[in-house]
């Protein structure tokens, strides 16, 4: 039985998927945050987060790298860990070197950090030859408007260290520009109170159906040979709404393309883990299928979020959340496709349609009773809906499957459809 530090997590799917894997896989683990109630104020009344199901659960300042080292060196000593892990992004970089510190099984923090920074990445990718969007990286307006004018518009405006689709946006002129920009400035600090840089990374604007590659490398050391070993686990595709912003709406797996253009796609994937020198770990890349071919828009060296693991696991039988748990342990994953009976597995997102605070979702009595539904949740009354910016905006969600074909992501497009949201100011305008 192994022994996992788990330094932070998601607050959305993964933060109980993860720790399901490792009680699953027979392993054990040890929480720590810096913030237990972030955990707490995510977490229905009456029901105990999953983490916090931990065998210890303790709390010391994480935004610290090197005082969080030390402390977690002391706890080495006391509670012996077997490996570190996270699913949160912004401690990605973190856990690595906590891991290199320890001498214990992990990418090199080096290779994280650069898949993590898009800025880092693209530059790596750039060096690599491998095909992604023209780009310009630069810091403070002046920088912004030159970058712009060499890529031309319409151009795409992210920051290089946020996720979920956060403050990435199309803009198609100088107007649009100023906006975006001045929404960075005023985000100097991301959802776990961790300064972040003064950035903008400008990226020409690619078409293309969307889709993901989700891939797991062992690392030679465990593969038993010279060179570590990848597995392309398979392609997701995804679906993208709310123009200016690219919020994903929902995704079905496998992607419902032809052979030819998942094996691009694939290679692709492959190509940009070894650019930025990932040789260890579950990765979801995502590229883009230009007119031109494949093309890289970022590389996340975590399993996917968004529940396209459950995806996955519902057609292939393969649990990435568990493989990136055995494979912080040392272990080597069975990454063998077994015959669940699916043929696809979808989810579709329920955006918000403006602003607000929930009183009703209404539609959802004709789920539980529907043969393709395998889980659905929508948000609760009361609850204070923004509008639909980014992967944080969802109100819900319906995940399907299809035993016979690629029909899952439609199924949960028409269901999702099928629910209204009533928000408070809607009674009260009726009353008026």
């Amino acid at each position: 039985m192994g022994h996992l530090l788990v330094v932070e997590s998601w607050v959305g799917a993964m933060s109980a998927l993860l720790p399901r894997a490792v009680r699953e896989g027979g392993h054990r683990f040890t929480f720590v945050t810096r913030d237990l109630h972030h955990y707490l104020r995510a977490t229905p009344g009456g029901t105990i987060h999953p983490l916090l199901a931990a065998e210890n659960v303790l709390t010391t300042e994480t935004n610290d790298v090197a005082a969080l080292s030390a402390h977690v060196a002391r706890l080495h000593d006391a509670l012996h860990f077997d490996g570190v892990i996270t699913s949160c992004d912004y401690y990605l970089g973190t856990v690595a070197r906590l891991a290199a510190d320890l001498g214990l099984p992990g990418p090199a923090p080096e290779a994280v950090e650069r898949a993590y920074r898009k800025d880092l990445a693209r530059d790596a990718l750039r060096r690599a030859g491998v095909p992604g969007p023209e780009f310009v990286v630069a810091q403070g307006w002046a920088e912004t408007v030159a970058a712009a004018e060499r890529i031309g518009y319409p151009l795409v405006v992210k920051p290089v260290d946020l996720c979920a689709g956060m403050h990435v946006r199309r803009v198609d002129d100088l107007t649009g520009l100023r906006a975006a920009f001045d929404a960075l400035a005023g985000f100097p600090v991301n959802a776990r109170r961790q300064h972040r840089l003064p950035l903008v990374l400008i990226e020409e604007l690619l078409t293309g159906p969307e889709v993901s590659v989700e891939t797991v490398t062992v690392p030679a050391a465990v593969a038993g040979g010279s060179a570590p070993v990848t597995t392309v686990v398979g392609v997701t595709g995804k679906s993208l709404a709310g123009e200016p912003w690219f919020v994903e709406s929902g995704h079905l797996f496998p992607a419902d393309l032809g052979r030819d253009l998942v094996r691009a796609a694939a290679d692709t994937a492959v190509a940009a883990l070894a650019a930025v020198g990932l040789d260890h770990g579950v990765v979801h890349t995502e590229l883009r299928l230009t007119p031109a071919g494949p093309r890289v828009i970022e590389i996340n060296p975590r399993p996917a979020g968004n529940q396209i693991t459950e995806l996955v696991r519902r057609v292939t039988g393969i649990d990435l959340p568990m493989a990136y748990a055995q494979l912080a342990l040392g272990e080597r994953p069975d990454l063998t496709p077994t015959d669940t009976g699916v043929r696809s597995a979808a989810i579709a997102f329920l955006l918000p349609p403006r602003a607000g605070t929930v009183t009703e979702i209404t539609g959802t009595d004709r789920l539980a009773g529907d043969p393709r539904v395998v889980d659905h949740a929508v948000r609760p009354a009361g609850y204070r809906s923004g509008d639909a910016t980014d992967n944080n905006s969802y109100l819900g969600h319906v995940a399907t499957v299809d035993t016979t074909g690629a029909g899952a992501l439609a199924a949960a497009e028409e269901l999702v459809a099928g629910l209204t949201v009533r928000y408070a100011d809607d009674l009260a305008g009726a009353v008026a």
